[in-house]
């Protein structure tokens, strides 16, 4: 058993039947009341977000968790396959388990945590950003520029993100996995 005190970003609890990974925490300490911790709950089976208030010191059950490197091979469907590092050994997960499955790349390197007690895996976490090659982009229009404008662009993944009117075709670009948007355009 774990208190609001141990909250964190990434603990897995088990709360209402379901177990689920905490987003997002805040703790307050109102100047009147007692204080308490808001959080962002995400479900590890239905993949819904809810918010939830815990008061301060309340007992939360955590959910043991090892986590294990795992490398993205190839997507079938709604299915993604990815290979254990250390023993090879593959595993296939649904696409709802993935917080950003349409910036996932071939070979791309992921964290994922699997439940101790059911040996299940639980959350697929991506690196904080990857970087991507620019396949389409409408070119930048001179002199539109009076504002921080952007534009669609498409990556090798096929996913769209809004990004500034220089980036052309065949850029490499870096895009933060928690938000889906652009960094910076990486030089080689």
């Amino acid at each position: 058993m774990a208190s609001t005190s141990d909250i964190r970003n990434g603990l897995c609890i088990k709360y209402n039947h379901d177990i689920y990974k905490i987003i997002e925490f805040l703790h307050v300490k109102p100047g009147k009341g007692p204080a308490f911790v808001r959080t962002k709950l995400k479900s590890l089976t239905t993949g819904k977000v809810l918010d939830n208030t815990f008061s301060a010191g309340h007992k939360i059950e955590d959910v043991r968790v090892e986590t294990h490197t795992y490398q993205y091979l190839y997507a079938e469907g709604d299915q993604f396959h990815f290979m254990n590092n250390e023993t090879f050994e593959q595993i296939t997960l649904n696409k709802s388990i993935l917080d950003a499955p349409d910036l996932l790349k071939e070979g791309t390197n992921v964290m994922v945590q699997i439940n101790t007690e059911t040996d299940l895996p639980l959350s697929v976490d991506m690196p904080a950003s990857i970087i991507l090659e620019v396949t389409y982009a409408e070119p930048g229009v001179k002199g539109n520029t009076a504002t921080n404008a952007t534009k669609q662009a498409t990556v090798e993944t096929g996913a769209t993100v809004n990004v500034p009117l220089f980036i052309n075709e065949g850029d490499k670009i870096k895009i933060d996995t928690a938000s889906g948007s652009y960094m910076e355009r990486v030089k080689e």
